[in-house]
């Protein structure tokens, strides 16, 4: 897919960030990978952001991300497969043509490892993935790797294939110095934690689409949020951020980590083979888990 109509794509909907499920011996699943995004398929969206935060790509080896992409190109052949990349250059680059020649038609340039790093450092890193692939590339601002409105500027003016800029900061001003500033050369996506309990306040600086993570368990609740957000429905987004988000929020802040770890016990409770998060996270105690059913039941 080129990486323009990969990014027009991005604008026209919800963005699904599906788990990666783990068998009894630590190993990624594909035949359950499968089964999931074959349940979710009858819902619409823009296009799934594999291996990436909510996928826990900070656990998997490089040639996992590969057979993730593969079982997602071969379940789902006609959607758009975004898949996480990161680390350090080189192997951000490696990854990233990995993930091309797997079929992959983008990557989430996730957060480079571990140090801070100065501006023309960041500049450089994004740079050099861009210019490895042909695929699109989204900048994902979150930890560490925080890119400025003017490094990001110079990077969409170099980089054709650099099509979309994600935040996970809070940083409302950069933001909207973003989305001022280039305007529709870029897709907007938010990416905080449990998008939805921010995607108001993001809409008014310009982002204008998010990725969903508790769509990979009740995906009829999170397609209804973004209905409501997209028409500017506030009373309807408010409703169901009473009923469910704020509900759902108080479960994940109960441990670091949870974030990840209550969305993958949501797709367990959902019929779904996941096996455990891998360290260092950790997964829902027995009790918080029957909170999430609670939390799930009448949803379906």
């Amino acid at each position: 897919m080129a990486p323009n109509d990969l990014r027009d794509i991005i604008r026209s909907g919800l963005l699904s960030f599906p788990v990666t499920p783990f068998d009894d011996q630590d190993r990624f699943s594909p035949s359950a990978f499968a089964a999931h995004l074959e349940w979710l398929s009858p819902h619409k969206i823009a296009g799934l952001i594999v291996a990436g935060g909510t996928g826990e790509l900070f656990s998997l080896t490089p040639a996992e991300v590969v057979e993730v992409v593969k079982t997602a190109r071969a379940t789902q052949p006609g959607q758009p497969v975004i898949a996480g990349c990161g680390y350090g250059t080189k192997l951000a680059c490696e990854m990233a043509q990995a993930i091309e020649a797997a079929g992959g038609d983008g990557i989430l340039l996730l957060p480079h490892y571990l140090i801070t790093a100065p501006q023309a450092g960041i500049e450089a890193h994004i740079r050099a993935v861009c210019n490895s692939t042909n695929m699109g590339v989204i900048v994902y601002n979150r930890g560490q790797s925080v890119v400025s409105a003017e490094t990001l500027a110079r990077l969409a003016e170099d980089c054709p294939n650099l099509i979309g800029f994600k935040d996970g900061t809070g940083d409302i001003d950069t933001v909207k110095r973003i989305t001022v500033g280039l305007g529709d050369r870029l897709a907007y996506i938010g990416g905080m934690p449990t998008h939805e309990l921010f995607a108001q306040a993001f809409r008014g600086a310009g982002v204008d689409t998010y990725s969903s993570a508790v769509f990979n368990f009740v995906p009829e609740t999170a397609l209804a949020f973004h209905a409501a957000f997209k028409a500017g429905d506030d009373a309807a987004c408010d409703a169901l951020l009473r009923e469910f988000y704020y509900p759902f929020a108080r479960i994940r802040d109960r441990q670091t980590g949870y974030a990840v770890s209550a969305i993958k016990a949501g797709v367990a409770l959902r019929g779904f083979d996941t096996g455990p998060v891998r360290s260092p996270l950790t997964d829902l105690t027995p009790e918080e888990r029957e909170m999430m059913g609670a939390l799930i039941e009448g949803r379906a």
